[in-house]
């Protein structure tokens, strides 16, 4: 009895040798310059750069696989920093991607939600409220105005308002030079 619990615990002491061994021989570390462009973002993950959150666009930025000026949400300012991050040039946004818009959060008229749920399904960032046949709401604090959940609402109960800027939610804006157009 005493010998096969001095086997146990030897293999056990073995195992755990070797697994630690193996998550620092073999521990794999993210892009720094991921993280710092991804930290630029402005994490709505709305999709309109191409990419389906802000993560994988900033990966792709990072390989050189998609360009600083994509993204509508982050309008100027982030590219600008983009631009200031990867030592580039600054450039007009893309205007195939969309135009920025100032911050904004869904807003439901829960006299005309039916229960859908397609709102809910659409929405990355789980800022929706509500089940089945049953009223929705949003959680204003989550929501990044992506407007992902308008265009599957079949009743077109959620509108989009504008953020007020107030001392909750204000940031120190990066400068703002106006971009010299070539042609």
């Amino acid at each position: 009895m005493l010998t096969a619990l001095l086997v146990m615990l030897g293999l056990a002491l073995l195992l755990g040798i070797v697994l630690g061994y193996s998550a620092l021989r073999f521990k794999v570390e993210g892009d720094p310059l991921v993280d710092k462009i991804d930290a630029i973002l402005p994490q709505t993950q709305c999709g309109q750069c191409g990419y389906p959150g802000c993560k994988p666009y900033a990966t792709a930025i990072a390989q050189g696989a998609a360009d600083i000026n994509q993204c509508p949400p982050g309008g100027e300012t982030g590219m600008r920093a983009l631009a200031d991050l990867l030592g580039v040039e600054p450039k007009p946004l893309n205007a195939e991607h969309g135009l920025p818009k100032p911050k904004s959060v869904a807003v439901i008229d829960e006299t005309t939600c039916i229960g859908c749920t397609l709102c809910i399904q659409a929405c990355p960032v789980d800022a929706i409220l509500g089940a089945a046949k049953h009223m929705h709401t949003i959680i204003a604090s989550e929501c990044t105005g992506c407007e992902l959940c308008l265009a599957p609402c079949p009743v077109d109960c959620i509108t989009m308002e504008p953020v007020g800027e107030s001392v909750a939610n204000w940031k120190w804006r990066y400068p703002v030079y106006p971009l010299k157009q070539t042609a």
